[in-house]
């Protein structure tokens, strides 16, 4: 497969991108969606960033608030992303969702066209990717573990599971256009 090109049999879809913190969804996503036609890149965190005062930490456990708000989160980003599809686009939506929540979420695009991508590199690499950038989404190790524990374990096994670990960007975008193609 050129993967400079994308998929001949490409309709406008929303396609969403999830896994634990470091792991790579943010570069996927975008690398992604700049080679498929007519797209957007859907950034779930933006939400929560724009909650000036009292947004809620997000964490392991989550508070009733933080659980709120990771909910009006996920709804925000479905409505965003339902109408950038009805304008024609492919949406390319990324954010963490793991656990019971991916079920949730993927339901709500129930009646539109939808892929779905857990990437999930080796617990040692996001903490290494962790380590390396300049925002550190874990507290300590033993987070990363913990949270790789739920994505292995407690997240549905919907959509395609990618195993990223020694894959760069570009060729675990070539996988997902390669999976794409096998639809």
């Amino acid at each position: 497969m050129d993967s400079d090109r994308p998929p001949a049999n490409h309709q406008p879809q929303i396609i969403v991108i999830t896994g634990n913190m470091a792991a790579g969804k943010s570069s996927v996503a975008q690398s992604l969606a700049e080679r498929l036609p007519k797209t957007v890149h859907l950034r779930g965190d933006i939400f929560r960033r724009m909650i000036v005062n009292g947004q809620a930490q997000m964490a392991l456990n989550l508070s009733a608030e933080a659980y709120q708000q990771l909910q009006l989160r996920y709804h925000l980003a479905a409505m965003v992303a339902r109408h950038y599809l009805q304008a024609g686009f492919t949406v390319v939506y990324q954010d963490i969702i793991i656990g019971s929540a991916l079920a949730e979420v993927l339901a709500t695009f129930h009646d539109v066209p939808l892929s779905a991508i857990v990437l999930c590199p080796k617990a040692e690499v996001v903490a290494a990717r962790d380590a390396a950038r300049s925002k550190t989404g874990y507290a300590n190790e033993a987070m990363v573990y913990e949270f790789d524990r739920i994505l292995r374990t407690e997240t549905p096994r919907l959509g395609y599971w990618l195993d990223s670990t020694n894959l760069t960007v570009e060729e675990t975008v070539d996988q997902i256009l390669a999976n794409f193609q096998g639809e």
